[in-house]
């Protein structure tokens, strides 16, 4: 497993297509875009959901419903992952080193790469006005924030590289890394 954590806009989806291209065999793109897009709607306003996003501040407040959503989501990454499928992991580590923490227990006994994704925050915020869906200010906001503590195998600035680039250096570190 590979898990590619960076803020809004800094180039994981982008990275993890490549890597399917790049990688042997077939890997499964999964992460936090995939869990919030299969949220019922009543779970996208905030409160017991997610939400709170404001134009600006690009912060994302998150609810019990939405917590308890994700840790199964989680666990059913793992599962997957012990029943065989590769699968590069798309997540924003909101709760920084809380977040790894969960990640780390649920792939507990599996052999997983963990990348960092950094970009710059006014590539990011470009990227992210750009795209036009997503709120002004999240990418910024979570540049940097959502690395704060967590430990990597590999960092990766697509700021300074381009995805396809990245998702190269990553590729090789796999085949180096036993069990990728």
């Amino acid at each position: 497993m590979i898990v590619l954590n960076g803020g809004s806009s800094s180039g994981k989806s982008s990275i993890a297509r490549r890597l399917q291209e790049l990688l042997p065999g077939p890997w499964l793109h999964l992460g936090a875009d995939t869990l919030v897009g299969a949220l019922p709607p009543s779970l996208l306003a905030g409160g017991e959901g997610i939400g709170g996003v404001a134009e600006g501040d690009g912060t994302v407040e998150v609810g019990p419903a939405f917590a308890a959503l994700d840790t199964a989501w989680t666990a059913g990454l793992a599962a997957m992952a012990r029943a065989g499928a590769r699968i590069v992991v798309d997540e924003v580590f909101l709760g920084t080193t809380a977040s790894q923490a969960r990640w780390r227990a649920a792939l507990t006994g599996l052999d997983v790469l963990w990348v960092g994704v950094r970009c710059d925050p006014a590539v990011a915020a470009a990227r992210e006005a750009a795209r036009g869906d997503r709120v002004a200010g999240m990418a910024a906001a979570q540049a940097a924030a959502v690395h704060e503590g967590v430990a990597y195998d590999l960092v990766v600035d697509t700021s300074r590289a381009t995805a396809a680039d990245c998702a190269a250096l990553i590729a090789e570190r796999c085949r180096s890394h036993p069990g990728s």
